[in-house]
């Protein structure tokens, strides 16, 4: 019975890791063209809602994420964890990271190149990626 408990309590606690470093991602995204706007926030709080319907305080989870962004080196802290989840999930957050780039109607390099990372970071299809930037760009871009 003890074990079953256990297990319960580290899936939970799994998720939980998994979309705290998914929203430190979303962040990072947000703030490598030194430009965090409200539309971008927005962007992010939609996705960890979807992601995370029974989260009752996603403001938390944001403050959380942030200061976990703002204390990280690099992007392999919040990338180990994603890289493990099925393609549905990695294709979600990729098109969340392409909506939230594509924001602001522009992309800068430092954008396109966490891209690039990304894709590899997270194994996921080139092929696959490059529809997904067509779809957000077409969708942000008119």
């Amino acid at each position: 019975m003890f074990k079953f408990l256990k297990n319960k309590t580290n899936k939970k606690d799994q998720n939980s890791n998994l979309i705290l470093k998914t929203a430190s991602l979303l962040i990072h995204a947000a703030k490598i063209d030194e430009n965090y706007t409200n539309a971008e926030k927005s962007i992010i709080r939609e996705t960890l809602l979807s992601l995370d319907p029974e989260n009752n305080d996603i403001e938390k989870l944001m403050s959380d994420a942030e200061n976990e962004e703002k204390n990280s080196n690099q992007i392999l802290d919040f990338t180990k964890e994603i890289k493990n989840t099925d393609e549905t999930f990695k294709v979600k957050i990729i098109e969340t990271l392409w909506k939230i780039i594509y924001s602001n109607n522009q992309v800068d390099m430092y954008e396109s190149n966490l891209m690039s990372r990304l894709s590899g970071l997270l194994y996921l299809d080139n092929k696959v990626s490059g529809k997904i930037k067509e779809k957000a760009k077409k969708e942000f871009l008119k």
